[in-house]
């Protein structure tokens, strides 16, 4: 039986952005169990990455497991952490989800919610490129620093 083809394919510049590098930390440090010890990087992060294909393979309705959650955890640590080391203030992800997949991500800095995201279908969580992960993600932290310096303020509070 031969492995499927990964999306994140060796040598992709983006694997070398602020953003995976933080998500693979953040990802090692959620393997309790050694799962990816030895493996490649482009494997660890592969699963993030939801082609076309990879998304039809998915059904519509359906409730998140474990691994799944772990990696929304993940990504939202790591959207908390490249706050933090922008801003120099703490920054707190707190995550609400039900069951079936539906809810709330936050990043508190302080007093102020810096990111505020809605959840839906969390067992279809990924993005359609790795370029599409690292885009998006320095768009909400840069956004998130721009919140923090307007309201200072309330973040260190």
């Amino acid at each position: 039986m031969s492995q499927p083809a990964l999306a994140v394919k060796t040598g992709d510049p983006f694997m070398n952005s602020d953003i995976i590098v933080e998500l693979l930390k953040q990802l090692r440090a959620l393997d309790t169990y050694d799962t990816f010890e030895g493996w490649p990087e482009e494997k660890i992060i592969d699963p993030l990455i939801l082609t076309k294909e990879r998304k039809r393979e998915i059904p519509i309705v359906g409730d998140p497991d474990e691994t799944t959650l772990a990696r929304v955890k993940a990504y939202y640590n790591a959207i908390a952490s490249l706050i933090e080391k922008k801003t120099g203030l703490m920054a707190v992800p707190v995550i609400n989800l039900t069951h079936e997949g539906f809810g709330r991500a936050f990043v508190l800095v302080g007093k102020l919610i810096a990111v505020d995201k809605t959840l839906r279908d969390v067992h279809r969580f990924g993005f359609p490129t790795l370029e599409e992960l690292c885009v998006k993600t320095e768009q909400i932290v840069d956004k998130a620093a721009l919140l923090i310096d307007q309201y200072r303020e309330v973040a260190e509070a």
